[in-house]
């Protein structure tokens, strides 16, 4: 395509071998009228027309003609790919033409595959999950999220700041280089000014600026988390650019623009230390600013007006300031450590003075002081974010956070209809609006449907919590596999059942039909929550806690790990059924004092066994 601005020098190929007999670059004459990919009229036909031209409906079709003998094979080798040149495309048509060759390259890319999608390898005693959790949430999350950012109902190709940065988390065990790559990719993408670049498209960067609330905290998350699972202090000091635009104007929500590269470089942590700078705004009640949507973008009209407020931002804010002041500690930051921890202490007496409902906490502010995700509320009364955030930031009244959990459980959770809805009612005719999110029809996408981003951080708020049964039974839920065992499930549901889906509808007429599959952040989350959360497994640097959450049915299960050339063989059992605690740890038939491993990196079989318990 010589009209790209990026790639309009970049030569596309396809070859086959044996030799094409005959092409076509016409994909109207190859599929003939009224005729679809699944019987198209080139079929009929003895060969491909062989036209070529820019004026035509593009595809690259090729034939090639082999004879068999009775028990007679041979394999047919087809390449697709790009170069910088024709010459280079040629050099690789023909390296590939061999037999040897292209075995070769799948062989690595099986291998390369392996490697990844083998280091942790569970046995639990539900099918489903070990379908999902052996190598396919991980290979949806890398494939599609990280690496194609595209699939059937997004084609876009951009990276986006909070999105790609929340999917490497899951593979800190299984490729903690990919995970640091993104994090200093993405501190590349923040203005001098600690905000950043909602999405972009590279290698040029051009994007959207914007005020979106919570994008820029991510980085701070994901960086603490990267250096607590691997104990990589050393990415801290890494020096990265930032990025230099004119900053919006009082009437714009957002622009898309390409900005330009500073001169000015400094330390990741600085980068991080820049976003909760940025981030820590305040409100009329002192909470932070919702801006033009914080996770929720459909909320973009709540605090447009520069006073709305995000009660879920703030229990995320306390769980980021948190993870700042332990980086601060790090590189002998103290009495920032302390500014940290005396913010956090203090927005959390904030959100408990402004946002308590009663039976829940309210979800935010409009910029008319009216309240979002209260009891007195018509729509949106209720939030599945800010019930879960509590446990997950370890904040706020215990008293309350319990019976915000359990409202929760009881108006989101809807096990006969197999869902777990962001909020209830959904938005249709309530004023003042949220946002484009009444674009959706009631029951769809963050619309009052199923989120399941958001809940799986319900099921990881009931882990945290300790209570196991009702973990596993969210994630029952939303397991796809789930949905697919008879045959009306899998007419009702309709997307595919082995990929995570975005969301699921309560659309009346269509109750449990999924949508927006592939290309979402759920994979990764929904690995992290069974992994880290209810399997426990917890690496800290060179430890390895097992720490499980799991229902009390369940007798036991296993884990095969590999880290760098060692495996480590565990096996947990639960002769007493309880939900959690853990009363003995043994490596290698020695029972260990402590309730944890030292991580040997060696080529060397471990045996763990793990005994839950009192």
């Amino acid at each position: 395509n010589r009209y790209h601005p990026e790639y309009g020098d970049r030569v596309a190929f396809v070859s086959i071998s044996p030799s094409a007999r005959s092409f076509t670059c016409d994909r109207s004459l190859f599929l003939g009228r009224n005729r679809t990919a699944e019987n198209p009229g080139a079929m009929k036909r003895a060969e491909l027309a062989g036209r070529i031209g820019a004026e035509l409906d593009p595809c690259g079709a090729l034939q090639t003609k082999i004879e068999l003998a009775p028990g007679e094979s041979v394999e047919v080798i087809c390449v697709i790919g790009q170069a910088e040149t024709e010459t280079e495309a040629g050099k690789l048509v023909r390296k590939y033409r061999e037999i040897l060759t292209a075995n070769q390259a799948f062989d690595e890319t099986q291998r390369y595959w392996d490697r990844i999608l083998d280091t942790v390898q569970v046995e639990t005693p539900e099918l489903s999950v070990n379908l999902l959790l052996n190598r396919w949430l991980l290979y949806q999350s890398l494939s599609c999220r990280i690496w194609g950012r595209s699939a059937f109902y997004q084609s876009g190709g951009a990276i986006g700041f909070r999105d790609q940065l929340q999917d490497v988390a899951a593979f800190l065990l299984a490729d903690p280089a990919l995970a640091r790559e993104h994090i200093l990719m993405a501190a590349s993408r923040q203005y001098v000014e600690g905000d950043v670049q909602h999405w972009w498209h590279p290698p040029g960067g051009a994007g959207i600026r914007s005020r979106i609330s919570d994008d820029l905290l991510w980085l701070p998350y994901i960086t603490a988390q990267y250096v607590k699972v691997t104990g990589d202090e050393e990415v801290l000091h890494e020096q990265i650019p930032f990025l230099l635009a004119p900053e919006l104007e009082p009437d714009q929500n957002e622009i898309f623009l390409e900005p330009q590269v500073s001169l000015e470089k400094e330390t990741l942590f600085e980068h991080c230390r820049r976003a909760l700078e940025r981030g820590l705004t305040k409100g009329p009640h002192g909470l932070p600013l919702i801006g033009t949507g914080d996770w929720n973008d459909g909320m973009n009209q709540v605090g447009e007006g520069g006073r709305g407020e995000s009660v879920w931002l703030g229990w995320f804010l306390i769980e980021v300031l948190g993870r700042m002041e332990r980086l601060s500690g790090i590189i002998g930051e103290v009495d920032l450590a302390s500014y940290y921890r005396q913010e956090a202490e203090a927005l959390e007496a904030r959100i408990e003075k402004a946002a308590w409902d009663g039976a829940w906490y309210q979800r935010g502010t409009f910029d008319d002081g009216s309240i979002l995700g209260s009891a007195a509320n018509v729509e949106a009364r209720i939030d599945s974010l800010p019930q879960s955030w509590p446990w997950i930031s370890d904040a706020g009244d215990p008293v309350r956070k319990e019976q915000a959990l359990e409202s929760a459980w009881r108006q989101l959770v809807l096990k006969d209809e197999k869902l777990v809805l962001l909020f209830t009612p959904p938005c249709d005719t309530s004023t003042p609006s949220p946002g484009y999110i009444r674009g959706y029809p009631p029951g769809v996408r963050e619309n009052g449907g199923q989120y399941t981003h958001a809940a799986l951080w319900l099921a990881m708020a009931f882990a945290r919590k300790g209570d196991g049964n009702r973990t596993g039974e969210i994630l029952q839920i939303l397991n796809p596999i789930e949905h697919a065992r008879e045959v009306p499930d899998v007419w009702r549901y309709t997307v595919d059942p082995y990929v995570v889906a975005a969301d699921v509808y309560r659309l009346p007429g269509r109750i449990g039909q999924g949508g927006w599959s592939w290309y979402t952040g759920s994979a990764a989350w929904m690995y992290r929550v069974w992994t880290e959360e209810v399997l426990g497994l917890k690496k800290r640097g060179d430890r390895l806690i097992i720490d499980p959450v799991i229902p009390d049915l369940w007798d036991g299960f296993k884990i095969h790990l590999r880290h760098e050339e060692a495996i480590y063989v565990i096996e947990v059992q639960n002769p007493d059924h309880v939900q959690q605690g853990v009363a003995w740890l043994e490596l290698d038939g020695q029972r260990l004092e402590e309730l944890f491993i030292r991580l040997d990196p060696d080529p060397v079989k471990h045996i763990v066994r793990v005994q839950m318990g009192k």
